[in-house]
C-alpha cells in the first residue's frame, strides 16, 4: 500500500479528536453515547455520534488499526464521497440494528466506530475478493471466510448475549456496508456473484429469526 489517503487520515483524526474529548470529558462522553432510552425520547443524534467516541484507548486503537488497513482498498474503488457514505451508511445501520435488538432494553449503552469499520471491511472484501486477512495477525484466510464467519458469529452473538460486545452495531455495520456497496458499485453483481449470495445468506437467517434473536 502506498501512501495513507487523505480522506482516511481526516476519519482516523476525527475519531481520535472525539474519542480524546470523550475520555477526558464525562458529560461529554454521556451526551453523545448510544442509550436506548435517551433515542426512544427523541436524541436521535447519538446514533451517530456515538460511532466517534470509544471506551478507551485499545478499544479506539484496535478500530482505527482495522480502518487503516481496509479504508484505501474501498477508496481506491469506489472514491471519497461514496467511501464516506459508505462509512457514515454502516454506522447509522449499525445504530439502527442495535436499537431494534434492544428496543426493550433502556440502559442499555454503547460507544464505537465498529459498525461504520465493519460496513468498510466488507466493502473491502466484495471490491476485492482476493483480499486475504490474517486471523489473529498470524494466520491467513481468504476475505470473504472471515466475512461469512463474522456475520454468523455476530448473529449467535446476539443470541447468547456474548460478553460485552455489539454484536448487533457489528452486524448492522456489516449489512450496511454489503448493500451501500452493492447500491454504489453495482458491477460487483456480475463480477463476484457467489461471493456476493454467500455473504447474503447470514444477513437472510437474521431477518428470518429476528425475533427470537430479539428475545434475549
Amino acid at each position: 500500500m502506498g501512501g495513507l489517503d487523505i480522506v482516511t487520515i481526516v476519519v482516523i483524526l476525527i475519531n481520535v479528536v472525539v474519542s480524546y474529548k470523550g475520555f477526558n470529558d464525562l458529560s461529554f462522553f454521556n451526551k453523545n453515547k448510544f442509550q436506548i432510552s435517551s433515542i426512544q425520547q427523541g436524541e436521535k443524534y447519538r446514533m451517530l455520534t456515538s460511532g466517534f467516541l470509544h471506551a478507551d484507548t485499545m478499544h479506539l486503537l484496535f478500530n482505527m488499526l482495522t480502518l487503516y488497513f481496509f479504508a484505501d482498498a474501498v477508496i481506491n474503488r469506489v472514491g471519497h464521497i461514496n467511501f464516506v457514505i459508505i462509512y457514515l451508511g454502516s454506522l447509522l445501520a449499525g445504530s439502527v440494528i442495535a436499537t431494534s435488538f434492544h428496543k426493550k432494553e433502556p440502559f442499555y449503552s454503547a460507544v464505537g466506530a465498529s459498525g461504520a469499520v465493519s460496513g468498510i471491511l466488507y466493502a473491502a472484501i466484495l471490491l476485492n475478493p482476493g483480499m486475504t486477512l490474517l486471523f489473529y495477525f498470524a494466520i491467513p484466510i481468504p476475505g470473504y471466510i472471515f466475512a461469512i464467519g463474522y456475520l454468523l458469529y455476530s448473529v449467535y452473538g446476539m443470541k447468547k448475549a456474548l460478553g460485552n460486545i455489539g454484536h448487533s452495531a457489528h452486524l448492522g455495520g456489516a449489512v450496511g456496508g454489503y448493500a451501500l456497496t452493492l447500491l454504489l458499485h453495482p458491477s460487483v453483481f456480475s463480477t463476484n456473484k457467489f461471493l456476493v449470495i454467500a455473504l447474503a445468506i447470514p444477513i437472510v437467517l437474521m431477518y428470518v429469526f429476528k425475533d427470537r434473536l430479539s428475545k434475549l
